[in-house]
């Protein structure tokens, strides 16, 4: 994810509580998405609320790292 920024993402991790929180509040979306699409008889709809909640996130994440840029 963003890769223009890896750095900058480096840095953050671990000496950024808020984004440490946006950052792994993500990847547990990104992972439970996964889980349940794999799963057999999963809810689509509670996967697209799941979807959107990331793609916020991510974009809360964006605006983060433009700021500390």
């Amino acid at each position: 994810m963003f890769p223009e920024y890896r750095s900058l993402i480096t840095s953050l991790k671990g000496h950024d509580v808020h984004f440490d929180r946006l950052f792994k509040k993500h990847n547990e979306l990104d992972d439970k998405i996964n889980l349940m699409t794999s799963a057999n008889g999963f809810d689509e709809t509670l996967i697209e609320q799941l979807k959107k909640e990331k793609l916020l996130l991510k974009d809360e994440i964006f605006a983060y790292l433009q700021q500390k840029a």
